[in-house]
């Protein structure tokens, strides 16, 4: 058999294995989609055929032209879409067609080997994609409830279901009512600066108390560094609600109990140990000679501290300070036993809103909430490549 005869036999292989996959991810959502509609079987058929027909034409006629092949599948599924399901079809369209074309391609032509050597066997190459597919799977099923929540936080009734003028994307059935419910009711806006009169504060004392103890476990002759670390550390491992009762009992006997300073230290306990992991991470590519050359040169503690080690370990400090901020502001098991009615935070009203009257006012929160999250951790991932950059870890 000659090498022309083989290159075809596997290019035939793999346009059939692109047929029979696309054509069954094809038929999956026909019948998701056939479901929704009432007729699921003839959905699922009528999206094999679509998928595997796809696959054929994308790998035999456009295997060079792989940006139009894939402009054309999104622009046929849209047209299916709209055609079918109208506006709200028109956008699965767009979405089921980027992932037909995206497939198609994956398999026939060869791309699901480009992560591994050439030389990996077809059980390494299974593995390899299969691990991929398992941690997609898992990061969609965390994220899954984020697009839930989100636009159901702008329904325009009072449900925690898609009403029908939602599925169908019709403008009367979306709304701010739940935000403005949210801006303009006193006892969200009550927690929300409760919340905010606590967090800054918690999030201070954990970076200055957490930086302090970070800076002192690096030296070396600091004694039972690690017996210490792990007893700072223990707020992230020890269950919140031990720690949240641990606490009650020893502020009741303190006088801290229900008061605004009681729940602030609390928060600042769970805040410190995000403090020192990420300043501890910062000092492990700290250069120590620059102390030294700072004493040397008539400099105190103090100085060397603020003008040599704060201007390196600042990243780490500032992402620590970013985790405990969250951290505060998402706490609710803490603060429903240290805290009093007079410090109910936004998460505590979240709580009772659930538990008390089912206000879909709690989605428009979470959706604040998890905005907020989003841009902070953004601004934690920028200052990890920032302090990659300044100790030279990664190129500028």
């Amino acid at each position: 058999m000659t090498e022309a005869s083989l290159i075809a036999g596997r290019a035939g292989g793999l346009l059939g294995f692109a047929v029979l996959l696309t054509g069954a991810l094809g038929a999956l959502f026909g019948f998701v989609a056939g479901q929704a509609a009432g007729a699921p079987v003839l959905g699922a058929l009528g999206g094999a055929v679509l998928g595997g027909g796809l696959a054929m034409v994308l790998v035999r006629g456009f295997a060079d032209r792989r940006g139009l092949g894939r402009g054309a599948a999104v622009v046929l599924c849209a047209a299916t879409g709209l055609a079918f399901g109208g506006l709200a079809g028109l956008i699965a369209g767009l979405l089921v067609g980027a992932v037909l074309g995206w497939c198609a391609y994956w398999i026939g032509a060869g791309t699901y080997r480009a992560g591994v050597p050439p030389y990996a066997t077809a059980g390494q190459v299974l593995w390899h994609n299969a691990f991929l597919f398992l941690c997609g799977l898992i990061f969609f099923f965390l994220i899954a409830p984020i697009l839930v929540v989100i636009p159901l936080s702008f329904n325009a009734e009072d449900f925690f279901t898609f009403t029908p003028e939602m599925l169908a994307l019709d403008p009367a059935g979306y709304s701010l009512k739940h935000y403005e419910d949210f801006f303009g009711t006193s006892d969200w806006q009550q927690a929300m600066w409760n919340s905010l009169k606590i967090a800054p504060v918690a999030t201070l004392l954990s970076v200055t108390l957490g930086t302090l103890a970070a800076i002192g476990l690096s030296q070396s002759h600091v004694p039972f560094r690690q017996a210490i670390m792990a007893v700072l550390i223990s707020p992230m491992i020890v269950p919140l609600i031990i720690s949240a009762a641990g606490m009650y009992f020893f502020y009741s006997r303190i006088g801290l109990q229900g008061t605004y300073a009681g729940v602030v230290l609390a928060h600042a306990a769970l805040g410190i140990p995000f403090v020192i992991i990420t300043v501890t991470a910062t000092l492990v590519g700290f250069d120590r000679s620059l102390t030294r050359a700072s004493a040397n040169l008539g400099a105190g503690p103090v100085t060397t501290f603020f003008k040599v080690q704060m201007p390196l370990i600042l990243p780490g400090v500032i992402s620590g300070g970013l985790f405990a901020f969250i951290t505060s502001f998402d706490e609710v098991v803490v603060v429903l036993f240290v805290g009093s009615a007079g410090q109910k935070t936004l998460p505590w009203q979240m709580f009772i809103g659930l538990r008390e009257q089912i206000s879909p006012t709690i989605l428009a929160v979470a959706t604040i909430l998890v905005t907020l999250s989003i841009l902070l951790l953004t601004t934690v991932e920028l200052l990890r490549r920032r302090s990659e950059r300044l100790r030279g870890m990664s190129p500028g």
